[in-house]
């Protein structure tokens, strides 16, 4: 089973994703509140994003970090 963190993304921004929703959304998969990321399934990941991607301003930010929050992948022998 791949495992992937996401992570918000401090340099984006845009505000528009987290006050339509976003950050309920980020809450939902959080143990811990004010977490700044979270490790979970690739599976569960990638249904999170296709939601997230759905929230207006998903896109808004700039190149170099153009979504409030971001995959990334854990390393097989990385302790989580």
């Amino acid at each position: 089973m791949a495992l992937v963190r996401l992570s918000i993304d401090f340099e984006n921004t845009a505000k528009q994703w987290w006050e339509s929703g976003g950050r309920e959304l980020w809450e939902s998969l959080l143990d811990e509140p004010d977490a700044g990321n979270v490790v979970v399934d690739e599976a569960i990941a990638q249904s999170w994003l296709t939601q997230a991607a759905g929230i207006p301003g998903w896109d808004d930010g700039p190149e170099f970090a153009p979504h409030p929050v971001r995959p990334s992948d854990v390393a097989d022998d990385e302790d989580v």
